[in-house]
């Protein structure tokens, strides 16, 4: 049991590293959240700083996620302290329960308030090496979505969502024999949950006509 609770610690604060506000304080001496939207993440720091700064910053929030399910759940050894229940091998489950102490330490950071980001990139940095192709349709989905509305906090939202609906398709329309469906399934509607909770500032602002759109191409003069 110390041992599992060392992973869930030690994920959360790597998840709880503010790169955000690290990246904004070094570049402009500021911080993120009394500029643009207010939030700790990329795309409020692409807002401030430029889309390199902002890419930087979700591929280092990226990495959190994917550190703790590469990295901190390799710690684990021998058996769980509780019986698994679950269709996956214990280390598998310690890698989602490593991910996901990550993305709440994003969220709720320790080191800034408990005011963090909003986890899209934390989460995604986690489900890559857990779901990938599931994953790569829903950036696609992300992307799209992104191009035809030019909402970032839509797409985000729309993207997340479309994970458990695509484990769905791919499950029960094509006969794919999904490893663990039966806990991914409710794992990946409750991380969309999350997301949806995380963006509602966004979704009302939206339905307002007042969220902000990202200017994906400069016309030329």
């Amino acid at each position: 049991m110390f041992l599992l609770s060392a992973i869930i610690i030690l994920s959360y604060l790597i998840g709880s590293i503010p790169t955000s506000l690290i990246i904004t304080k070094l570049v402009k001496g500021v911080d993120i959240r009394n500029f643009g939207s207010g939030n700790a993440g990329g795309t409020n720091v692409s807002r401030v700083l430029g889309w390199k700064y902002g890419v930087l910053v979700i591929l280092l929030d990226a990495i959190k996620g994917a550190s703790a399910v590469i990295l901190v759940a390799r710690l684990h050894y021998g058996t769980m302290p509780f019986q698994n229940a679950t269709p996956f091998d214990d280390f598998t489950l310690v890698q989602i329960i490593a991910g996901v102490s990550a993305v709440i330490g994003h969220i709720w950071t320790i080191f800034a308030g408990f005011r963090g980001g909003k986890g899209i990139a934390t989460a995604l940095g986690m489900l890559l090496f857990i779901i990938t192709i599931d994953m790569l349709v829903a950036i696609a989905v992300f992307m799209l979505v992104v191009i035809l509305t030019k909402y970032i906090s839509l797409g985000s939202i729309l993207g997340a969502v479309s994970v458990p609906l695509v484990l769905i398709v791919r499950e029960n329309l094509f006969n794919v024999n999904i490893p663990g469906y039966n806990t991914l399934l409710p794992f990946t509607i409750g991380i969309s949950f999350l997301i949806i909770y995380t963006h509602r500032a966004n979704l009302s602002r939206i339905f307002a006509g007042k969220e902000n759109q990202v200017k994906l191409f400069k016309k030329k003069k």
